[in-house]
């Protein structure tokens, strides 16, 4: 009796960092996966820098810089949370409408290298 009381105590005792592992969902305060915004601020400037970032491995630090100063503050932690620190579409040069600029010349088509059969 006293072995299946022990073997009881150690399988409790082995499910409850699973137990406490699946009750906390990931989720910081605010609903957004991670850690928040008070979280990785470290010093408490009220910004966050990119070695305090480097705390959250989901963090792009780049594309949540919406202003380009090297910090976070915390419009930008909130827009990276929702997803609307995406950079903009990358649009491609359309050809020049003035005449006096040559277009560019197109590739030549391949040369035909097959041999002919005889």
């Amino acid at each position: 009796m006293k072995s299946s009381k022990t073997l009881i105590a150690i399988t409790v005792a082995a499910l409850l960092p699973l137990g406490a592992a699946m009750a906390g969902d990931g989720k910081d305060k605010s609903g957004s996966m991670g850690p928040s915004f008070d979280t990785l601020d470290t010093n408490r400037d009220g910004r966050i820098s990119q070695a305090e970032a480097s705390a959250d491995a989901n963090l792009v630090f780049s594309a949540s810089d919406a202003n380009g100063d090297g910090y976070l503050d915390k419009s930008e932690f909130k827009n990276r949370a929702k997803g609307t620190t995406s950079p903009a579409p990358q649009s491609t040069p359309s050809p020049s409408a003035d005449p006096t600029v040559p277009a560019p010349a197109s590739e030549p088509a391949p040369a035909d290298t097959e041999t002919p059969r005889q």
